[in-house]
């Protein structure tokens, strides 16, 4: 069975930060592409950051970021111990969401077909 289990949010003012992590099992990790997404209160679900895969025809590990994020989160992975890491730095109130980890279907700009439970981020003074 296919899971992936978020943990890392929680309470941070603006300009704080936190770290996110995604313990994924199941499947051949290192092999799929992986992404967060969030779904702030009363908005539509978006992407936030992918990272490729172990693949021969897009480069290892590439990344691609939502531009209201870029240059502040960082999505990384290690696949000696299967998880998916977000660092969001210089939080803003904007970013306020449920953030979950996704794994994608094929490569990095292929769609989700799992989604972990969530954690929720909260940026308030």
């Amino acid at each position: 069975e296919v899971q992936l289990v978020e943990s890392g949010g929680g309470l941070v003012q603006p300009g704080g930060s936190l770290r996110l992590s995604c313990a994924a099992s199941g499947f051949t990790y290192s092999k799929y592409a992986m992404a967060w997404v969030r779904q702030a209160p009363g908005k539509r679900l978006e992407w936030v950051a992918r990272i490729e895969g172990e693949r021969e025809d897009t480069g290892n590990d590439d990344t691609l970021y939502i531009q209201s994020v870029r240059g502040r989160f960082t999505i990384s992975r290690d696949n000696d111990k299967n998880t998916l890491y977000l660092q969001l730095n210089s939080l803003q109130i904007d970013d306020t969401a449920i953030y979950y980890c996704t794994k994608l279907q094929g490569n990095i700009y292929s769609d989700y077909d799992v989604r972990g439970q969530g954690t929720q981020v909260t940026v308030s003074s």
